[in-house]
C-alpha cells in the first residue's frame, strides 16, 4: 500500500513508517517515531519523542503524543510512549511519556477510544477497549484496567487504579482506586452500585451478577469489611467464583497501599 504524506508535514527521515500510513497537513513527526501500518493522523498532529504507535490507529487534529513528562524531577533520558492497535485519539488528546521514576513508559493498549482533550500523563498503563471521555485527565502513575470507562470531566489522583469493566460517572474527583465492576459517582468518587450495563453488554452470567451485587451490598452499605464479605460470600469448599476472585484480589492490593490507593504501598514502607 501507498504511504501519504501532505506536503506541508515535517516528518523526520529516521522515523520508521509502516505501509499505508496517511501523515495529514501541519504534521510534525521526531526521528525516534515508529507507526505501524494503516494509522492515520490528520491535520495538526504531533509524533515526538520515542513514540511507537500500532496499527490503524486514528488520531484527530491536535493530538500530541510524546511529549516530555511534566514531571519537576525529569532530567530528558529516552523515556517512551507505546500504543498498541486500532486506537481513536480525538482532538487535542495528549499522551505523555514516562518519568525515570518507574520503567521509564507511557502505555496504551488496543481498541481505545479517547475523546477529546483528554490527557495520559507519564508513567499510565491503559488497556485494552478504554474508554476516556471529553476533558478527563489521568495523573502520573494511573493504572486503567481493561474495559474501563471514565465519563467527561474527570480528574484522577497518580497512582490511583481502575478497575476493568469499572464506570466512574462525570466530573468525579477519583482519590481512591476504583474497584472491578462497580460505578463510582462523586466527589470523591464511591462505589454507588455495580456496572450492570458493562456486566450485561459482556455477557456475565446472571449468577456473576448476582454475586456482584451480594458483594456490593456487604462492602458497600452493610461494610463489613473485606475479610468477612470474602467469608460469607466463599463457597462450602472455601472458594470463591472467578468474579469474586478478581473483586477481592484488587481490594487487597488496595488495602495494601495507603489512602486508598494500593500502588502507593511502596511509599507506605
Amino acid at each position: 500500500m501507498t504511504l501519504i504524506i501532505a506536503q506541508t508535514a515535517i516528518v523526520d527521515p529516521r522515523a520508521e513508517l509502516g505501509d499505508d500510513v496517511r501523515i495529514g497537513h501541519f504534521c510534525v513527526i521526531g526521528p525516534h517515531v515508529r507507526i505501524g501500518a494503516g494509522t492515520r493522523l490528520e491535520n495538526h498532529v504531533t509524533i515526538t519523542g520515542h513514540t511507537t504507535i500500532g496499527r490503524d490507529n486514528h488520531f484527530h487534529p491536535g493530538c500530541v503524543i510524546g511529549g516530555e513528562p511534566q514531571d519537576l524531577g525529569y532530567r530528558g533520558s529516552p523515556t517512551c510512549v507505546v500504543i498498541g492497535d486500532n486506537n481513536v485519539f480525538r482532538e487535542h488528546v495528549t499522551v505523555h511519556r514516562g518519568s525515570e521514576k518507574e520503567d521509564g513508559i507511557t502505555s496504551v493498549g488496543d481498541r481505545g477510544y479517547f475523546m477529546t482533550n483528554a490527557h495520559i500523563a507519564h508513567d499510565c498503563r491503559v488497556g485494552n477497549r478504554v474508554v476516556i471521555a471529553n476533558n478527563s485527565m489521568l495523573g502520573g502513575h494511573v493504572h486503567v484496567h481493561d474495559d474501563a470507562v471514565i465519563s467527561g470531566g474527570v480528574g484522577v489522583h497518580h497512582f490511583t487504579s481502575i478497575g476493568q469493566f469499572s464506570f466512574v460517572a462525570g466530573l468525579g474527583r477519583v482519590i481512591t482506586d476504583v474497584p472491578p465492576f462497580m460505578l463510582c459517582e462523586g466527589q470523591p468518587a464511591r462505589p454507588r452500585t455495580i456496572n450492570m450495563v458493562a456486566l450485561k453488554r459482556n455477557n456475565f452470567s446472571r449468577v456473576d451478577i448476582q454475586l456482584l451485587n451480594a458483594a456490593f451490598r456487604l462492602l458497600y452499605r452493610e461494610k463489613v469489611g473485606v475479610d468477612k464479605a470474602r467469608a460469607q460470600l466463599s463457597a462450602t469448599d472455601g472458594g470463591l467464583a472467578p468474579v469474586l476472585a478478581t473483586l477481592f484480589e484488587f481490594l487487597d492490593q488496595q488495602g495494601d497501599g495507603r489512602h486508598g490507593r494500593g500502588r502507593d504501598r511502596r511509599k507506605a514502607a
